[in-house]
């Protein structure tokens, strides 16, 4: 009986081992690049991004809700929080899809979606993080690949608050919706155009 029960625990110490593994394969990083819906409906479809969760960051206000938030005078930006697998994705493909699917260029502006609310930013939470944003930044500005110079803040992370509930996976939820169909639309198009090989199977 001793044996078994050793043997028990001795297993369960190894499947802890193993969950504890493979999570340090995970990483997340915060990102805003205009209205939130957008930004989650596309990195939910990059192969290795395990979840997005849309919410707030870089405001003063704490627990802020959609409504606060819209007013423009919470300070946050609305943005996404990816969890992505290390060993499929890394952070050059994070970032290479972020500066892609939304307008770098642009101060506190994407499309029709106005105010500070809808910067360009990315909240880095380590060394490593800060330095991929800063590279590629310098990259894209360096090769001209916009007419305007890139205006992304890189900042560090300090809090993120979830949005409500309705807030998450919007567009799977309300694909019918005008916004949906003119905005989100055509940008998961150009994401799936451009990142063919980087998709999640279906």
């Amino acid at each position: 009986m001793k044996n078994i029960l050793a043997i028990c625990l001795f297993a369960f110490s190894l499947s802890g081992f193993s969950q504890a593994k493979k999570t340090t394969n995970l990483e997340t990083i915060t990102v805003g690049g205009g209205c939130y819906w957008c930004v989650e409906a596309v990195y939910e479809n990059l192969n290795g991004v395990k979840s997005v969760v849309s919410g707030f960051s870089g405001g003063k206000v704490a627990n802020p809700t959609y409504e606060e938030v819209c007013t423009g005078t919470t300070g946050h930006t609305e943005v996404v929080q990816i969890t992505y697998d290390k060993t499929i994705t890394d952070l050059n493909e994070i970032f290479q899809v972020f500066f892609t699917v939304h307008d770098p260029t642009t101060l506190n502006r994407q499309g029709a979606d106005v105010g500070t609310q809808y910067r360009s930013v990315i909240f880095y939470k380590n060394e490593e993080q800060k330095k991929a944003a800063q590279s590629i930044i310098a990259e894209l500005n360096k090769a001209k690949v916009y007419d305007s110079p890139i205006v992304t803040k890189v900042e560090p992370f300090t809090k993120f608050y979830k949005a409500e509930d309705y807030h998450q996976n919007y567009y799977a939820n309300n694909k019918s919706q005008p916004y949906c169909k003119m905005v989100i639309q055509p940008k998961i198009e150009k994401f799936e155009k451009v990142f063919k090989d980087k998709l999640k199977k279906k």
